[in-house]
């Protein structure tokens, strides 16, 4: 942890220094909330996260050592309160998903060539989960160098080790995270990596967050104090009652043993002294005292019976009452409700649509459920996104399937490729269900040009929403994804392109809809209106 880091928790800690936090508030807010709003893509809930975030560093500020890196620390919490808060993962599918329709769509209007842009636009989604694979030092060294912009004398001096060995830990901690994109099919260099997540990996928190973060943290210490404070009266009132009742009662035990030992001897004095009338009274009037006495003590145990049972019902309705406003109150639990409300809705909206069903979604898990239900459900248009996410995970994890038989297969069968799909049945692990099967089929790789799998492939004979679902393929050189209409793009609306470039100076369309006065043929026309379409269903 920087010095001044260190010496502000400090502060904050030992006097409860608002400045303090506030210092510390402000300076990493723009890094946490950067980091719970890649994990749950939602400004409103990413704000409450990061203040969560804060007031857990208040909670344990004691706690914090001081070999820790605040940034790091801040970073792992982020994505611990945002698990537990969404009770789910990063949503990797749907960021997958999006990110590759997001970059085929520039890259067939706008073709862009900056390298750092483009690697950025595919390894967003998946940064927060590579960063979390990393080990803890590999993580924090990449934290200060490229998320806090620190340059590598001050990450060694972070790291307690020297420039020269901070600048080595930040190589192969980039290394490291080159080698998990190029298993997601992200190919780069360390160099362009470095320069797309320093330019992009922390973006400004809303204007104000700070002080409404430092704020709450203020009333959060105060009201904790205040609770604090009142258990202990409350525990110290019960205790001094129960001490008083005890020796109350012993001390009225006490009175009545030397009582009745009194007794006994005026007794024998008086036998021999006065008439037997008068040792009756005598005696009458001691038991007469001693149901009094018996009386007073029976009034004062129930007296404390009711006195304890009355505290206790206090502090259970008191417990209930708590409980009650933190669940009326709690922001995450009110979001967690929701998402499994949106879960149970698309759901129905599956078995009311047959026709958007797939066999593979068998597969899915009660996770992929939950990814595909993230965002809102509010038309027609966010079910069929939700659906073909859904969709897209199921054949997704087909084919990591098929991947897997045919590193089996090929071996097995001198290097060739199947003709058939029903020659990889006895490599799955486990059979697969002929209605699975018949979805898919092996054809030539001009069926996905740009993915470079190698020929043949294996891929899906058709969409069930051309505009939505993503075309997976698996060949001899692994598996991978694209959006139906790229090939038709490619092939049939490039002499469309051409034509515009033509007639504009050679300059590239701004959106698609200026392609229309150059769409010659009927089926032109047709794909071209489909990928209008489609840009106005992404931008609702």
């Amino acid at each position: 942890m920087p010095n001044d880091d260190l010496t502000l928790l400090r502060e904050y800690s030992r006097n409860q220094s608002e400045a303090a936090f506030a210092a510390l508030v402000s300076r990493h807010v723009n890094l946490v909330y950067s980091v719970a709003l890649r994990q749950v893509r939602d400004p409103h809930l990413a704000e409450e996260i990061t203040q969560a975030v804060f007031i857990i560093l208040a909670r344990k500020a004691d706690a914090i050592g001081d070999k820790t890196i605040l940034p790091g620390w801040l970073c792992r919490t982020a994505r611990y309160v945002s698990v537990r808060a969404l009770r789910t993962q990063i949503r990797r599918q749907q960021r997958e998903h999006e990110a590759h329709m997001q970059t085929q769509i520039q890259n067939d209007l706008s073709r862009r060539s900056e390298a750092e842009a483009e690697t950025w636009t595919h390894i967003e989604p998946l940064l927060d989960g590579a960063m979390g694979r990393l080990g803890q030092k590999d993580h924090d060294a990449l934290v200060l160098r490229f998320f806090e912009n620190k340059n590598f004398a001050e990450v060694g001096a972070a790291l307690g080790t020297g420039e020269d060995a901070a600048k080595m830990r930040v190589n192969r901690a980039l290394e490291k995270l080159r080698k998990i994109f190029t298993k997601h099919g992200i190919v780069s260099t360390t160099a362009i990596l470095a320069g797309a997540i320093s330019a992009n990996a922390v973006s400004a928190a809303p204007a104000g967050l700070a002080a409404t973060i430092s704020a709450a943290v203020s009333g959060s210490t105060l009201t904790t104090a205040t609770i604090v404070a009142a258990t202990k009266a409350l525990a110290m009132t019960t205790l001094q009652k129960t001490l008083i009742t005890t020796a109350l009662i012993t001390t009225i035990g006490a009175g009545f043993y030397e009582a009745h030992q009194n007794s006994q001897l005026r007794e024998q004095n008086q036998t021999l002294q006065q008439q037997q009338t008068s040792l009756s009274e005598q005696i009458r009037q001691l038991l007469r005292e001693r149901d009094d006495a018996t009386n007073r003590l029976a009034s004062l145990a129930d007296e404390m019976a009711k006195t304890k049972s009355n505290n206790l019902e206090l502090l259970r309705l008191r417990g209930e009452v708590t409980q009650s406003k933190l669940a009326a109150n709690d922001p995450v639990d009110a979001a967690a409700k929701a998402w499994l409300d949106r879960v149970n809705r698309l759901k129905q909206r599956l078995e009311q649509n047959p026709d958007a069903n797939i066999p593979e979604l068998r597969y899915l898990t009660e996770q992929d459920w939950l990814n595909a239900a993230s965002g809102k459900l509010d038309n027609d248009t966010d079910y069929r996104k939700a659906t073909a996410l859904l969709r897209n995970a199921g054949e997704n994890k087909f084919c990591s399937m098929v991947e897997s038989a045919l590193q089996k297969y090929s071996p097995a069968n001198g290097g060739q490729f199947p003709t058939d799909l029903a020659q990889l049945q006895p490599y799955f692990d486990t059979p697969v269900d002929d209605a699975v099967l018949q979805r898919w089929e092996i054809t030539s790789a001009k069926t996905a040009p740009n993915l470079g799998l190698g020929d043949p492939i294996i891929t899906q004979k058709a969409a069930v929403d051309d505009l939505f679902d993503s075309r997976m393929a698996i060949g001899p050189h692994g598996f991978g994804s694209s959006d139906f209409l790229s090939s038709e793009i490619k092939n049939t609306l490039g002499p469309v392109y051409q034509a515009y470039q033509d007639a504009n100076n050679g300059q590239e369309p701004g959106n698609p809809s200026q392609l229309v006065p150059y769409a010659s043929t009927a089926e032109q026309k047709a794909l071209l209106q489909k990928v209008i379409q489609r840009g106005e269903l992404y931008s609702k």
